[in-house]
């Protein structure tokens, strides 16, 4: 699956310093910490994150919670950021896909649907 078509505006870690008003190393922080998601790409390969991971300067909250889940089923990073991108009809609130039903407030059901995964 094509990753650009699917999450559209992604930004590079430098981008997401400024965004959050933190450094690179900071950035780094929340990406181990798994606070956001994120893969090299383009060329050259640039650790870059979706842009809609964020919620204006601070990470997606309902994000952290997932991507736990995601990670304790095995999805890789590339695989949690095609999930979570992925169109989805069926998802409440008229949500495009599980990161647009995160920010209209239905974590639960997003979260409900990636332990389906197992």
């Amino acid at each position: 699956m094509d990753l650009d078509a699917l999450v559209g505006d992604w930004l590079t870690l430098s981008d997401l310093a400024s965004r959050l008003g933190t450094s690179p190393n900071g950035v780094r922080r929340l990406l181990e910490e798994r606070e956001l998601v994120g893969l090299r790409r383009g060329s050259p390969k640039v650790l870059s994150v979706p842009a809609d991971f964020l919620d204006g300067d601070v990470p997606l909250p309902a994000l952290k919670g997932t991507l736990m889940v995601l990670g304790d089923i095995g999805f890789s990073d590339e695989e949690m950021i095609e999930w979570l991108f992925t169109p989805d009809d069926t998802l409440p609130g008229g949500a495009a896909h599980p990161t647009a039903a995160m920010r209209a407030g239905f974590k639960t059901e997003v979260r409900r649907r990636a332990m389906e995964q197992m």
